[in-house]
């Protein structure tokens, strides 16, 4: 019996990757979505054609709505018949120092990063009662820089959800992160930006998607991995060497 995957914002960018990638190595995808409906069902479309004898499904929620998240693993169950692996890729990434923050954003940041995945977990335990999690933090967890202080905030705690349910969910469900740095640019700037920015960490590159694909890779073969975290960023979270 195939491995089914259940993916978060899995229409775009990384989520897009890791979409082909687990298809490429035989796994049925459900793309989980919010807005990008066309995104999605193009998504479905290709990865059906390339690999017809697997299964590929779109679900839709707004994982700000907390009734949308709670109906969204029993949605995708209903579709897929059986999950084997969460991946909790979907996030909001909005600028602001903490005195500018209001609560609506604060808010947003948190329910998206933190209170969905918490939940999607959850229910995961409950209803597939083993497999895989995988958690999408950011290397922002081992700095205290407050450019994007919910954001980073919200970061750090689904990084300390991902131990305490890789404790409690032991041993049939292994949950472990997988913490980005410089991969892709924002949608509305190109390579230039992202070379910029690489200036600052050890490695003086942009990573791009293979280190985060190899780092979903290692995870998923290791069958004695759990509450971990795999920093896919170049030695970005080391800090600066000056």
């Amino acid at each position: 019996m195939s491995n089914t995957a259940l993916i978060t914002g899995a229409s775009k960018r990384i989520g897009n990757a890791i979409s082909n990638h687990l298809a490429k190595k035989g796994w049925n995808v459900i793309i989980h979505y919010n807005h990008s409906a066309s995104e999605a069902q193009k998504l479905v479309e290709g990865l059906s054609v390339q690999f017809p004898n697997q299964k590929f499904n779109t679900v839709q929620a707004n994982l700000a709505n907390i009734d949308e998240v709670l109906g969204l693993v029993k949605n995708a169950l209903s579709k897929a018949g059986s999950i084997n692996l969460l991946v909790n890729n979907a996030s909001v990434f909005d600028p602001s120092y903490l005195i500018e923050t209001d609560v609506e954003l604060y808010d947003l940041q948190f329910d998206v990063n933190v209170r969905a995945p918490f939940f999607l977990i959850r229910d995961f335990a409950n209803h597939c009662k083993k497999g895989n999690v995988i958690n999408f933090v950011d290397t922002r967890v081992t700095s205290n820089k407050s450019n994007f202080a919910a954001y980073s905030l919200s970061k750090k705690a689904l990084w300390d959800l991902t131990k305490m349910a890789a404790l409690e969910l032991s041993p049939e469900i292994r949950v472990n992160a997988i913490a980005p740095g410089v991969t892709l640019p924002p949608e509305d700037e190109d390579e230039n930006y992202l070379d910029k920015l690489a200036q600052n960490i050890p490695m003086k590159k942009p990573g791009g998607l293979e280190p985060i694909l190899k780092s979903l890779d290692y995870i998923l073969d290791n069958h004695h991995l759990t509450g971990q975290l795999l920093f896919a960023d170049g030695g970005e979270n080391l800090g600066q060497n000056v």
